[in-house]
C-alpha cells in the first residue's frame, strides 16, 4: 500500500471481542452504586429514629420535671396554709417560702411552656403542621441599648423532613421622629447577612446579642421566613418590643 506523502502511520492492535466480560463489568458498577444507595439511606433512617428517640427522652424528662415541680408547689401551699395558722409564725421565714413558691410556679410555666413546644413538634394538630415562627425573648443585659435575643423557628409535622430556607429579622421603629426600620445584621455582630439560614429537622435557635444605636427608638419586630424546595412557603410574624428584665 503507498503511504501518502507526509501522513502519520499509526499501528493497529487487534483485541479479543468479549461481550460478557463488558457486560460483567457494567452490572458489577449498577451493583455497586445500587448497595451505596442502600447504604445510605439506611443510615439516613437510622439518624433519623435517633434524634426522634432523642427528642422523645427530653420530653419524657421535661414531664418528669413537671410532675415534681408540682408536688413541690403542693407541699410548700400546704407548709405557707399551716404557717399562717400559728399564733406565731416568722414574717420573714413566711416571705421566704412564699418567695419560693412563685419561683417553683415560674418554673412549672416554663416547664409546660417547654413541654407544649416538644408535644407540637413530636404530634401537632392539621392547622399548625409546617412551618412555624415560635417564640421571641428579648432580655436586658444590664447596659443601656444593649438586649440579648432568642427566636425559636419549628416545624410541626408527623413525618420530619429537612426544611432549608431563609429568614428576615428587622426591627421597626423611630429614629428622630422619622419611620426607620433595622436589620438584624446591622444591630447584631454575630451576623453578617440580611437572609439568615435556615436548616432543620425540628427546630432551630437563632440568638444572640443586639445594640441599638442612639436615638432609635424600637416599636415592633417583624419575622420573615421562606422555604425552598418542592413546597415553598413564606411565614410572616410580627412582635411588640417586649423586654424582659434580668
Amino acid at each position: 500500500m503507498t503511504a501518502v506523502k507526509g501522513s502519520k502511520q499509526y499501528k493497529l492492535e487487534v483485541v479479543p471481542y468479549r461481550p460478557v466480560w463488558r457486560w460483567t463489568i457494567r452490572l458489577t458498577f449498577v451493583a455497586l452504586a445500587a448497595i451505596a444507595v442502600a447504604v445510605a439511606h439506611w443510615y439516613a433512617t437510622k439518624e433519623a429514629l435517633r434524634f426522634q428517640q432523642a427528642a422523645l427522652q427530653e420530653r419524657d424528662q421535661f414531664e418528669r420535671a413537671l410532675a415534681d415541680s408540682r408536688a413541690e408547689v403542693e407541699r410548700l401551699q400546704q407548709e405557707v396554709a399551716n404557717l399562717r395558722l400559728g399564733s406565731e409564725v416568722d414574717k420573714v421565714a413566711s416571705e421566704d417560702v412564699r418567695n419560693e413558691v412563685i419561683d417553683l410556679k415560674a418554673q412549672i410555666a416554663e416547664l409546660q411552656e417547654d413541654i407544649s413546644f416538644y408535644r407540637g413538634l413530636m404530634a401537632p394538630n392539621a392547622e399548625a403542621q409546617g412551618l412555624t415562627i415560635g417564640s421571641l425573648n428579648l432580655l436586658s443585659t444590664g447596659v443601656d441599648r444593649h438586649y440579648r435575643y432568642k427566636l425559636v423557628v419549628q416545624q410541626f409535622a408527623t413525618n420530619h423532613k429537612l426544611l432549608t430556607g431563609s429568614l428576615n429579622f428587622t426591627i421597626v421603629g423611630r429614629q428622630n421622629d422619622l419611620p426607620m426600620s433595622l436589620a438584624l445584621k446591622d444591630v447584631s455582630a454575630t451576623v453578617d447577612a440580611m437572609d439568615i439560614r435556615l436548616g432543620f429537622k425540628y427546630f432551630q435557635n437563632i440568638e444572640g446579642e443586639m445594640v441599638l444605636p442612639q436615638g432609635f427608638e424600637p416599636i415592633r419586630i417583624e419575622i420573615s421566613a421562606r422555604v425552598r424546595g418542592a413546597k415553598p412557603a413564606t411565614v410572616e410574624k410580627k412582635f411588640g418590643w417586649l423586654v424582659e428584665e434580668r
